[in-house]
This record gives structure tokens, sequence and C-alpha cells, in this order.
């Protein structure tokens, strides 16, 4: 473990953090993102093997590996570094993971354009409390934004979502022969009670537009769940949760 200390915000590693926080193109380009938080860096030293470099207020200690590099710094850097109004006095480096091929799995969570990081993190956190596989489509919010990790409240560093376009994914539930089930407002759609979920991926849409034309078209069935008729929609991530209770009962 090597440590070092920090006073000035013109320090080559301060800068490149604000980036890193600011930008997914950077986090992309360097091959890192940068999370914040006491109990996120507990979950990611207990879970993430990519944690790399610990930024740690004066007076706040915690327990590392020891191939971790530490890096003291006073306050007032803390403040400038942290995204957050209070910093909890520790925010951390890791590497990104190599995304993983998408794997046919029944029973699967695919999110469609999901652009809000809460609403992400959310359906992240939840998935993974389900032990249920999540697929990110084209157009979702960076599950490695320091937003989207703290809703999901370390859950990226325990199961580490897929990211896939959808003519990948079709390609591999049609081989699998995994039926394909869309959320949609639909007169056409099946009351998700009555739905068997547990052999089918089921598409989320973003919060705005909903599920993809294309995705709607393509797919074997359409699923609404059932509410109030004066009520125009959920939040994207209690749809989801809906839906994976149901794919687990």
């Amino acid at each position: 473990m090597t440590q070092q200390r920090i006073t000035s915000r013109k320090n080559p590693l301060v800068q490149q953090v604000r980036k890193l926080l600011s930008s997914r193109k950077e986090r992309e380009a360097a091959g890192l993102f940068v999370a914040d938080g006491t109990k996120l860096l507990e979950e990611a030293v207990r879970y993430y093997p990519g944690l790399m470099t610990v930024i740690l207020s004066d007076g706040v200690e915690a327990e590392l590996p020891p191939q971790v590099d530490v890096v003291r710094v006073p306050p007032e850097i803390m403040e400038y570094i942290s995204p957050m109004e209070t910093p909890q006095g520790a925010l951390f480096l890791c590497r990104l993971p190599e995304n993983k091929t998408v794997k046919p799995t029944a029973g699967m969570l695919l999110l469609d354009g999901i652009q809000d990081p809460g609403n992400l993190g959310t359906i992240l956190r939840t998935a993974d409390a389900l032990e249920v596989p999540v697929v990110l489509l084209e157009g979702c919010a960076d599950p490695y934004s320091h937003k989207t990790v703290r809703a999901s409240m370390g859950a990226v560093f325990r199961t580490q979502p897929v990211q896939a376009t959808w003519e990948q994914v079709r390609s591999v539930c049609a081989e699998e022969k995994i039926p394909v089930a869309v959320t949609a407002l639909s007169p056409r759609a099946t009351d998700i009670r009555w739905a068997d979920l547990s052999s089918a991926a089921v598409v989320i849409g973003s919060e705005g537009k909903g599920v993809r034309p294309e995705i709607l078209q393509q797919a074997d069935m359409e699923l609404i769940i059932p509410m109030n008729a004066r009520c125009e929609s959920l939040n994207a991530a209690i749809a989801a949760t809906i839906v994976m209770w149901q794919m687990k009962n």
C-alpha cells in the first residue's frame, strides 16, 4: 500500500477525479470511475476487485486491502472534488469492468433507455436483491456514474450489469427460444398478475417514451400493470420492481 498527501487543487489526480465525475466519455477513455462515501467504500472493499485508489480526508480511517493506493487530503480539497454537498471524507477510483457478452437467461430484465441515474441505480439495487439478471440496452444512463453507483447502494460492485444492443439480445433470445415481453399501455396487453414471467425476458422502457417501437413490434407479449384509471403511469424503477417481483413468483 502506497500513501501520499495532496494539498493542491492543481494536482493531476484531483483534476482527473473531477473529469471522471463529470464525463462518461472521460470515464470510458480512462477505464476508470469514481464513487464516494464510506458505506460505498466498504462495499467496494468487500466485493469489487477493481478498487485502485482511495482518497481520504484527514481524520477519516478505512480498512483497505494492501494493493490499494491511499491519498490523504485536507477537508477543503475533499469538498472541492466530492460531488456531495456534505462529503463523508472518502472518495475512490475503480477500474471499469470489461463488458460481458450477454447470455440467454430466462427471467432477465431488459432496460431500454432508462436515462435517470436515480431510477437506474434503484433498479440495479432491486435486481441485485432479487437476483434478477439485468441487461442495459441502448440509451441507458451510465451505470458507473457516481449518481447511479450511489443510487444502487453499491449493487454495481456486487453484480455488474451487462450492456448490449437490442439486436444482440433479440438474436440471443430467439436462438434460445426465450420469449420477450414488454410493458405497454395497450388494449392487447396481458394483466401482469396473470402472466408467467419466469421463463421470459421483460423490457422496461424509458421514463418519457416507454419501450421503443421496434422492440414493441418484435416482442412476443405485451404486459400491463393494473392501476387506478386516473393514474397515467408509474415511475420506471417502481414498474421494474413490480415486474421483477412477478418474475420471482
